[in-house]
Order: C-alpha cells, then structure tokens, then sequence
C-alpha cells in the first residue's frame, strides 16, 4: 500500500512538471505580444496631429481634439490669398453674394485719397466722407458698390466706409484705397500704407433706398441704379411680359434694359441676402433720385 501511494505521488509531481514546461512558452509568447496591440483609447489609437505648422507643440501633444484654429492641408491650398474666409455652408446667400461674403474677414492694406463720395459707382457727391474705393478683383464689376464695410488696423482702431468707387488694378485683392478722411481714422496720414482686415456689414442707421433712371433713359432703352441700398444689391428685375425679367449690370452700377422692356414700371430689388423689395411709381424721369419707402433688413 506504501509503495502504491509512492508511485501514484511521483506519478502526479511528472504531470505537474510536464505542465509548466508546457505552459510557460505560451505565457511569455503573451507578455511578448500585449504591447503591439494598444489599449482601446490610448494614444497609440489616435490618428497622427494634422495642425498647422504654425500649432505649437504643446498644444498638439496635450489635446487629444484638432486645435479650432487648426486648417486642413487642402483648405489652405485654396484659400484666396486676399481673404480669411470664415466656413460657410453652401447657400443661396452665398451665390448671390459673390466674392464678398457675410461672415468672412478679409485682409489687406489700406491707403487713402482725396474722394467726395462719387467714382466708379456712379453716385453724386456726398457729404458722407467716410468712403473707399475697392480693388478691382473684389470690386466685381460693380457687385460691391454700396456696400458697407468695416476696417480694422492693427492699432485696434476701426472704421465703417461705404463703397463708392474701384480702386485701379495696381491695388491688389483685399486692399481698400480709403477716402483721406476715414484714412485718418486709423492711422497718421503719413503712415500711407497700414495692414487691415475688413468685413461687410449692415448698419442700422440706413435710410430707404432710391432709384434712379441713367440720363438717356426711354421707353426703348434705360439704365436703372439702386441708391442707398443697406446691403448690396444682387438684382434688379422689372415687371414685362407678365413676370419678372432680370437685367444685366453694368461696372458702373446700373441695371440695363436694352430693348426697353419694363422701363417705367415696378422694379424688384433683391439683396445678398436673399430679401426682395418691390417698388412701384417710379416715373422714368431721366437722372432724378426718387425716393422709395423701402429698405432691406438689418443682419
């Protein structure tokens, strides 16, 4: 019986060794592996940082999120050197307003001469001395004449002009030639040149909008210009053939009917914005500002 339990003990100790020379590869082939395969949510997980060069190190070490100020390789690809553009959703809106756009911040120089407020626009003098002239690039043919925009210098100091006249081509996109006056608003005149950015805006103390008939202007032919408008005009249309005909617009600032349709009667205005103000009793009275009871809504 003795000997029994001796053979069944060394028996049993020859399994149990057999098993831990079995079992100790495998274990060391797992603690070999475990670090190849990261923990769900540690960094090893994380797609490489895409920030700007301009991102500093530690901001890109310690946030697990993009940086808000972050830009995609391909959007600063296509940004328009004359413009920092805020995101828009594609819109309407954004189609009507062309190149310069609610929201966005555009950046540039400022200069300055002597303006009364008339120019490439074609408006009257003005006692209104804070104007500019655009570049011819964000000029558009005539789509920013009216429109208000508000200068910032780097000195903190700020402006809003309205824009009356086209700056010649050697002003380069994103650069606003400002009246003397608005100029000096920002910056000593004898600084000439200074860095800005600039935005559109809609001011609250606009009066309702004119109309005027380009000299000329008959029942076979007519120019039609919008005055005083709040925000910029995206169209003009007239009342023919039962329904609305839009007309082309000219670089400088009038809606043309060359045939005469609709020349002397309702005229429908619409904004960047997308609002549409009718008026009607305008007389074709060649070259006289008449007056309207409108205006276009404040954004």
């Amino acid at each position: 019986m003795h000997r029994r339990w001796l053979f069944i003990s060394a028996a049993a100790a020859i399994i149990v060794a057999s098993l831990i020379v079995v079992l100790l590869p495998d274990r060391d082939a797992d603690a070999g592996a475990a670090p190849a395969t990261p923990v769900a949510g540690s960094r090893a997980n994380r797609p490489p940082a895409t920030g700007s060069p301009s991102a500093s190190p530690r901001a890109t070490d310690t946030s697990a999120k993009p940086s808000a100020k972050e830009t995609p390789p391909e959007a600063s690809a296509s940004a328009k050197p004359s413009a920092t553009e805020t995101p828009q959703s594609a819109s309407d809106t954004a189609l009507l307003a062309g190149r310069i756009r609610p929201g966005a911040s555009y950046r540039g120089v400022a200069t300055f001469y002597d303006s009364d407020g008339t120019g490439a626009c074609l408006y009257d003098p003005s006692s209104d001395v804070l104007t500019g002239a655009m570049n011819h690039t964000d000029y558009e043919s005539g789509k920013a004449c009216g429109a208000y925009v508000l200068v910032r210098a780097g000195n903190g100091a700020s402006i809003t002009v309205r824009i009356t006249n086209e700056c010649p081509g050697e002003c380069a996109p994103g650069q606003i030639d400002l009246s003397a006056e608005a100029f000096a608003k920002l910056a000593a005149p004898s600084a000439g040149r200074i860095p800005i950015t600039w935005q559109l805006v809609s001011p609250s103390g606009a009066d309702t909008l004119s109309i005027r008939y380009k000299t000329g202007s008959s029942r076979y032919w007519c120019g039609i210009q919008a005055i005083g408008h709040r925000n910029p005009v995206a169209r003009l249309e007239v009342r023919a053939g039962g329904g609305w005909r839009q007309l082309p617009r000219t670089e400088y600032n009038y809606f043309i009917s060359e045939d005469g349709s609709g020349c002397g009667g309702a005229i429908r205005i619409t904004d960047i914005f997308g609002e549409q103000l009718t008026v009607d009793g305008i007389a074709l009275r060649p070259d006289a500002v008449q007056a309207t009871r409108v205006q276009f809504a404040i954004h």
